[in-house]
C-alpha cells in the first residue's frame, strides 16, 4: 500500500452487523492543537449578518430583504469567499469555509434508534438503499458545525465515490472486510475516522467519536469541529478544496409542476415523506412508522433532530434515479450505485417539481443538475437532501401534485 493510512482502530466493532479487520495503525508525528474550543449547535451559516436563532420546524433560511442577496444568484463557479458553495447561503466567519467538509454515517433503522441527532445542520444528505431493505444517511457539513452527530454505523460502497465527490473527511463506525478493504486502500484512505477507545460523551478532539448512555443500548455519536480538530492533531489535510458546481438562485425557475409532497418507498419497512410548508417555503421530513407486513397503509411521524429538538426540513429535495447493481447478492447484501456520468432526476424545490439531469463527469467533481435545455439547475439557497432510487424506479405524479417513487432493485 502506498498511501499512508491515518486509522483508529475501532474497538466495539460487535455494535455493528458488519464485520472487519483493519490493518495495524500507523502512528504519525503529532500536531497539536487547542481542543478546548466550545461551539453550539445552532447554525454558524446564515443568510443575514445578524445572529440565527435557534432552528424551528419552520426555519426561515431565504434571504430577508435586510440582505442584498444578488439576482443571478451564485455559482457555478466564482464564489465569493464568504457563500458556501454547498447551499449558496452568506456565512458569518470566511475561516469555516476554508477546511474540507466532513461526512458522517448516520442511521435511522430500526426504529428506536430515532430521532437522529444533527442531521437538521448538514448542507447535503444523501439518503440511499443500504441492503435488506433499509437505507441509511451520509450527511455532509460543511457551512456550520454541530455538536453532536448520529447515531453513527457503518459504511457502504456508495460511501467511497460520495467522499471523493465532496473531498469530505469521512466518520464511520465500520464495515463487511469487503467494502472496508476498499475504503482503506482508497486515495482518501487517510480521511478515514473510526471509533477509537470506547468513551462516553462529549466528543473531545482526541476521541472525536463516543459513546450516549454506555451502559445501555448505547449510541456511537460523533461532533463535527472535533472530527476537524482530531484531523489536526493526526496530521489529515483539511485544507480548502475545490467545492464549485452547484447553482444557487432565489428565483425558482420558470415552469414547474406542483409538488405539494413526494413519497419515496424503499420497501415495506422503509419509506419516507417530504410536504412542502408554504409559511417556510420548505419541505418537512416525515418517515416511516409502521411495519406493513399485511398490506396496511402506510403511516409516517415527523423526522424531529434530537439535537435540535425540531422537525427536519430541506430547502431542496432531489430524487436521483442511479443505476444500482448487485456486489453481492442477498443474503449479505452489498449494493454498488454508479454516480458516474449523467441520469434522471426530479428537483423540488418551493412547491414545484422539475425533470432534471443530475452531472457528476470525474470522481471529483462535485454533484450539478441541468435542465432540459442543458442551463444549470438553480438550487433554493440553503440545505439540500438527496434520496438516491434505482433507475428503474416507478414514478407517478397524480394532479394533486403528490409525487411518488418506488424504489426498484436493481
Amino acid at each position: 500500500m502506498t498511501k499512508k493510512l491515518i486509522i483508529v482502530v475501532v474497538l466495539g466493532f460487535l455494535i455493528s452487523a458488519c464485520s472487519m479487520s483493519l490493518p495495524e495503525p500507523v502512528e504519525t508525528a503529532t500536531q497539536v492543537i487547542d481542543p478546548t474550543e466550545t461551539f453550539t449547535a445552532t447554525a454558524t451559516e446564515v443568510p443575514t449578518d445578524t445572529a440565527t436563532p435557534k432552528p424551528s420546524a419552520t426555519p426561515t433560511l431565504t434571504p430577508t430583504p435586510t440582505l442584498v442577496y444578488p439576482e443571478e444568484g451564485f455559482g457555478p463557479t466564482g464564489f465569493p469567499d464568504d457563500v458556501n458553495p454547498l447551499t449558496g447561503l452568506y456565512v458569518n466567519d470566511e475561516e469555516i469555509l476554508q477546511r474540507r467538509p466532513v461526512a458522517v454515517k448516520v442511521n435511522i433503522v430500526p426504529r428506536n434508534n430515532r430521532p437522529p441527532w444533527g442531521v437538521s445542520l448538514a448542507d447535503i444528505v444523501f439518503d440511499y438503499y443500504h441492503n435488506d431493505g433499509y437505507t441509511r444517511l451520509h450527511a455532509i457539513y460543511y457551512g456550520q458545525d454541530a455538536d453532536l452527530v448520529g447515531p453513527i454505523r457503518s459504511g457502504r460502497l456508495p460511501d467511497g465515490p460520495l467522499v471523493q465527490m465532496f473531498h469530505s473527511i469521512f466518520a464511520y463506525s465500520g464495515a463487511d472486510w469487503r467494502i472496508n478493504n476498499r475504503l482503506l486502500y482508497s486515495d482518501f484512505s487517510e480521511r478515514l475516522v473510526l471509533e477509537g477507545q470506547r468513551s462516553s460523551c462529549p466528543p473531545t478532539a482526541e476521541d472525536p467519536m463516543c459513546r450516549e448512555q454506555p451502559n445501555r443500548y448505547d449510541f456511537l455519536l460523533g461532533g463535527t469541529e472535533q472530527i476537524h480538530a482530531y484531523a489536526a492533531l493526526r496530521g489529515i489535510d483539511d485544507s480548502l478544496q475545490n467545492l464549485e458546481g452547484m447553482r444557487f438562485q432565489m428565483q425558482p425557475p420558470a415552469a414547474g409542476k406542483p409538488a405539494e409532497s413526494v413519497t419515496t418507498r424503499y420497501s415495506i419497512d422503509n419509506y419516507n415523506r417530504w410536504e412542502y410548508d408554504t409559511k417556510s417555503g420548505r419541505y418537512l421530513r416525515f418517515q416511516d412508522d409502521l411495519l406493513l407486513d399485511q398490506g396496511q397503509e402506510e403511516e409516517f411521524q415527523p423526522m424531529t433532530d434530537r439535537l435540535t429538538e425540531e422537525q427536519v426540513s430541506a430547502a431542496n429535495v432531489v430524487v436521483l434515479l442511479v443505476p444500482h447493481s448487485y456486489f453481492n447478492r442477498p443474503p449479505g447484501e452489498i449494493i454498488e450505485i454508479n454516480f458516474t456520468g449523467s441520469g434522471p432526476g426530479y428537483a423540488l424545490r418551493d412547491g414545484k417539481a422539475y425533470e432534471v439531469i443530475w452531472n457528476h463527469p470525474s470522481a471529483d467533481s462535485v454533484m450539478f443538475l441541468t435542465l432540459s435545455n442543458g442551463e444549470r439547475y438553480p438550487f433554493k439557497p440553503g440545505n439540500t437532501w438527496f434520496q438516491v432510487t434505482g433507475q428503474y424506479t416507478l414514478v407517478t405524479n397524480p394532479e394533486n401534485g403528490n409525487w411518488r417513487f418506488q424504489f426498484q432493485i436493481p
